[in-house]
């Protein structure tokens, strides 16, 4: 049996449509979600472009939300009516799983980036029987219903505003994991954020939870400063005030204990390295793919590092429960960084994160089978 929703289709290089498919019932290993916030990522994008290449017609969206219609019979870490926010999905079982580090997962491709499950089949279809494509990160999130697995869906608190927690099973885990288990940003400590969309407007307020004294951020649009500057950096700079490099350094006294760069361009990534003091540390979240950067083989021996990070170097289960008490607490606003639109307004949601409108839009479907 297969349940009627609607979804978000990629049907080619720019174009989305709005169609009704069908979604067969959770196999034993996953989770069929009721959909109810879904944010929209650049890597979703990049797939709508055309520069990310999955089979067609496609549902994306990796940041989902809701609350659980029906389990597999395998699954026993939630059930039906439980509120829940979706992750990357992980195999659990080989060693870097073994050890936590469920981003790095042997098998996070296969499970997460080929449009299928893992025997190669899909759970999605036309009203016609065509094959439509998905699980995207084990989820597909732009759409009503979601058939997620048991290893990227989390349980949380029931009260929570399921309206905001979409985006923090990607952006918010990002930038808030970059901080603090890529970096382990300590109290006292120089922070510098490069890029101020949802990724780096969330590790400004984990550089903030973590008690660093000096945030600085950096980027090139005024509102995302100013916010940045509500939100706890202490200062913010943008090319405009001058060389960015000499900025920070002045700000700091010669160097920076830590950087995160979540602008995805690789002279920023660059320029991230060149303002850490000796024994600084970077961490590199923005996506280049295919593409280097230079940096200053002196600067490295003085004892800098540079480290790449897929997701925060998190595992969902651990981090989602402490993004949501802190935002329960007022700590974390990520409401602040959202723009809502309905499922139906997904062009005009797309239109306004790519003029820069929208730090983080979410959508919400507004049927879910």
């Amino acid at each position: 049996m297969s349940l009627r929703t609607q979804a978000a289709v990629i049907r080619g290089a720019g174009v989305i449509e709005l169609e009704d498919i069908l979604v067969e019932e959770p196999r034993p290993d996953e989770v069929l979600v009721r959909v109810e916030s879904s944010g929209i990522c650049r890597t979703d994008l990049e797939i709508l472009e055309g520069t990310l290449e999955f089979p067609l017609p496609f549902v994306a969206g990796h940041e989902g939300a809701g609350t659980v219609a029906a389990v597999g019979s395998g699954v026993t870490t939630v059930e039906p009516g439980d509120t829940v926010a979706l992750g990357a999905a992980a195999c659990g079982t080989c060693a870097h799983c073994r050890m936590g580090a469920y981003p790095y997962c042997d098998q996070h491709t296969a499970m997460n980036f080929t449009g299928t499950r893992l025997d190669r089949g899909t759970g999605l279809r036309g009203l016609d029987g065509e094959t439509v494509f998905g699980h995207f990160m084990r989820q597909s999130s732009w759409a009503g219903l979601s058939l997620a697995h048991a290893s990227n869906t989390v349980k949380l608190p029931s009260d929570v505003d399921r309206s905001v927690l979409g985006p923090f099973g990607c952006g918010i885990q990002t930038g808030a994991g970059a901080v603090w288990n890529t970096l382990a940003v300590e109290p006292g400590s120089t922070v510098a954020v490069f890029g101020l969309g949802a990724v780096g407007q969330a590790a400004v307020m984990a550089a903030k939870a973590a008690g660093a004294t000096t945030i600085i951020a950096v980027g090139n649009r005024q509102p995302k400063l100013d916010l940045a500057l509500q939100l706890g950096a202490t200062h913010a700079f943008s090319p405009r005030d001058g060389d960015v490099a000499d900025l920070v350094r002045d700000a700091t006294g010669g160097g920076v204990q830590y950087t995160v760069e979540a602008a995805g361009r690789t002279d920023v990534m660059t320029t991230a390295v060149e303002v850490l003091a000796e024994t600084g540390h970077a961490a590199i979240t923005g996506v280049a793919a295919g593409e280097s950067f230079p940096v200053d083989a002196w600067k490295m021996i003085r004892g800098r590092s540079v480290h790449g990070t897929t997701l925060g170097d998190a595992a969902p289960s651990v981090i989602l429960p402490r993004l949501v008490d802190l935002y329960r607490q007022g700590v974390f606003p990520v409401d602040r960084l959202m723009t809502h639109y309905s499922l139906q307004d997904i062009h005009q949601a797309i239109a306004d994160v790519d003029d820069g409108t929208a730090i983080k839009a979410v959508l919400h479907p507004e049927t879910a089978g």
